[in-house]
């Protein structure tokens, strides 16, 4: 076997995939243009891949012993997992190691949006505090109400922090919680247009579709308060960058915490020059433990799809062998 990782990782997980095939690896960090990708996935049967690698269906046409994509990460929006499955492709991913970093980084933007915590760091590194004080006043985060639009594995973990700030929850989903799943996570079921107008913090955390592209447009933000603070930690595309910018540069939304963007690695420059949003470079799972722990569960379930069993987190069982169909 022919195992492709298109990204750095970690030592053990290259060690682990190579007790199971021969591995081609990259450690330079450096990003593929399409071309150059295409012609590493040409020869091999199974790949470990990361976010930004584009696996289309273009480059299957060139990879006819390609088995299995391995994503790194719970979304897999980067995958056409459609041509795979038409090629008999089995994609999986990740859910699950990432839910509590995420959770945490949820946090990080709402504490620093709402309290101007980047603003107040460049101020305190300008020098001019003792000559130009400043309050820097934000809002409460405490006692506030947030809504989470997306209540899945990540959504349940934010709803629990958010009890540790006597936060009054609210959510919307596409399927209701079970009242034993909404009664544990204190939170409420609303309308989506309920959840736009009553929540100080809105928290997306919905994956990437063409269905839920510029679900938060020009029209869903103006029904938001204009005290209301918006925290994007899902995908790019959900919320309409553009609309967004409009709405920050004309006080019609406090602030704005974002860990991703459409067109990455290239978000809209117009938020450049607006002081009420943060933004981290897509960062949701970045932590040690954490990444490698979704390395090892991408690698386990790459070496499971090659060793002709059922990987655990198979995002297109039905291109998997009979004998293995659960």
């Amino acid at each position: 076997m022919t195992i492709l990782v298109t990204r750095p990782t970690f030592p053990d997980v290259l060690e682990l995939l190579r007790r199971h095939g021969e591995v081609s690896d990259s450690q330079t960090g450096v990003a593929e243009d399409a071309a150059s990708l295409a012609r590493r996935f040409a020869d091999v049967d199974g790949a470990l891949v990361f976010g930004r690698d584009r696996i289309d269906a273009d480059l299957l046409v060139g990879s006819p012993r390609l088995r299995v994509v391995a994503n790194m990460g719970v979304g897999y929006d980067n995958i056409d997992v459609a041509a795979c499955t038409a090629r008999g492709i089995m994609v999986t991913n990740t859910p699950g190691a990432m839910n509590d970093s995420t959770a945490d980084l949820v946090f990080g933007l709402m504490l620093a949006a709402a309290r101007r915590i980047a603003e107040a760091d460049a101020y305190v590194r300008s020098e001019l505090w003792a000559a130009k004080p400043d309050p820097y006043f934000g809002v409460d985060v405490h006692h506030k109400t947030v809504g989470i639009l997306g209540m899945g594995r990540i959504g349940k973990v934010i709803a629990k922090r958010a009890q540790g700030f006597d936060m009054e929850l609210i959510y919307h989903n596409r399927t209701r919680l079970s009242a034993e799943a909404e009664a544990a996570s204190l939170a409420r079921y609303v309308s989506f247009d309920t959840l736009l107008r009553e929540s100080d913090f809105l928290v997306v955390q919905l994956p990437y579709s063409a269905e839920n592209r510029h679900l938060i447009g020009a029209a869903e933000l103006a029904m938001m308060k204009n005290s209301a603070v918006l925290i994007n930690t899902a995908r790019g595309g959900v919320v309409d960058d553009a609309a967004l910018i409009e709405a920050l540069a004309a006080g019609r939304l406090a602030g704005a915490g974002l860990d991703v963007f459409e067109h990455e690695p290239s978000p809209n420059p117009g938020f450049y020059a607006l002081k009420n949003v943060v933004m981290t470079p897509h960062v949701g799972s970045a932590t040690q433990a954490t990444r490698h722990a979704m390395a090892m569960q991408a690698a386990n379930n790459l070496i499971a799809a090659l060793s002709g069993m059922l990987p655990p987190d198979l995002v297109n069982p039905e291109v998997a062998p009979i004998e293995n169909k659960p």
